[in-house]
């Protein structure tokens, strides 16, 4: 009797022990799941890695790109890009002083400009901008205004960094906020998309 007693004993242990494994293992696939980080410019939202260049210009944004002369222009969205090629140059202008720096990408086949994608976003801050234009401008739902070092060490907590900067490098995406070392305010952040094309825009 006292090894059956024992044994159910243990029996009932393992039967406790097994749903608690099986938690920490969804905890932890739910940690490695690469979380895409949406930036608002003026209400609409950007995706790095989803939202096209089409989608920019549908909802107004000044969207440009640097010609053969290093002069902005507009994009034209109908202008054919090589597949599987990756194209710097491109901009989203807020106001005169205030823009974002973007790149975009093809894949497989030879598409127009604007349904090219957005693969990376990067932004500079300077202290005389103003704030007025800058408040209308949101990293994961917080207007960078609001984004100190301190705020951004609570809101993801998981990075690394230092005092000027909070990193995160994942499989396929990349984060990278800078901030002033004495206000702790933001001055640069980047969100970029790993993609396996060529840089040079040629087949």
């Amino acid at each position: 009797m006292k090894n059956i007693a024992k044994i159910l004993c243990i029996l009932l242990a393992l039967m406790v022990m097994l749903p608690a494994c099986s938690e920490g293992k969804g905890e932890s696939s739910q940690e490695d799941t690469e979380k895409l980080i949406p930036i608002s410019i003026n209400g609409t939202e950007i995706k790095v890695g989803e939202t096209t260049v089409q989608a920019l210009l549908d909802q107004g944004l000044n969207v440009g790109w640097v010609d053969e002369n290093y002069e902005r222009v507009d994009v034209e969205p109908d202008m054919e890009l090589e597949p599987n090629a990756y194209y710097t140059g491109g901009s989203i202008r807020v106001s005169d002083n205030v823009f974002a720096q973007i790149s975009f990408v093809t894949e497989e086949e030879a598409i127009p400009l604007g349904e090219a994608v957005i693969a990376r976003l990067e932004f500079y801050m300077h202290s005389e901008d103003d704030k007025s234009v800058l408040e209308k401008i949101s990293f994961d739902g917080v207007p960078i205004t609001e984004l100190t070092r301190e705020k951004a060490g609570e809101m993801y907590p998981g990075w690394t960094g230092d005092e000027v900067m909070w990193l995160k490098y994942g499989l396929e995406y990349k984060y990278d906020l800078n901030f002033d070392m004495t206000s702790g305010q933001l001055t640069r952040f980047t969100v970029e998309r790993e993609y396996d094309v060529d840089w040079s825009g040629d087949e």
